[in-house]
């Protein structure tokens, strides 16, 4: 793969920092409560989430103008769960992605639009197959 743009990041654990190498991103890491933290930083999975929904959505944007479709009204919500593995003891994450759909793309068209996105965007792409994944569309 020929990239178009790469992202940097440092982190150095869940307790402490993650840093973007432009400056853009520099956020406290902390556990959160349940698995033990304070809370008084983000974590990985807030992370992940929040990248994966804003590709989510933006893959379904280009889905979209191809499918002649508007989706100016979706919102997509990413749920990452961390828990115990069970094949190997340490932890793994799976996601639930929620997608609300409007009205004019209830039924049949939106299912259609929310299968061909997450056959199109790069973190579905990059996760199939490696992590549980539910879609839900509300």
């Amino acid at each position: 793969m020929d990239a178009l743009y790469t992202a940097v990041a440092t982190a150095n654990g869940r307790d402490g920092r993650a840093v973007s190498s432009d400056g853009r991103l520099d956020l406290a890491l902390a556990f959160p409560p349940a698995l033990g933290g304070d809370g008084k930083g983000t974590n990985p999975e807030q992370l992940f989430a929040a990248g994966y929904a804003a590709c989510f959505a933006s893959a379904m944007g280009a889905v979209a103008r191809a499918m002649k479709l508007d989706v100016k009204d979706v919102s997509v919500t990413a749920e990452v769960g961390i828990g115990k593995d069970a094949s190997d003891g340490g932890f793994a994450i799976g996601v639930v992605m929620r997608v609300e759909l409007p009205e004019h793309l209830e039924g049949e068209v939106g299912e259609k639009l929310v299968e061909a996105t997450h056959a199109a965007c790069p973190y579905s792409k990059a996760t199939r197959g490696n992590i549980p994944f539910e879609i839900v569309i509300e």
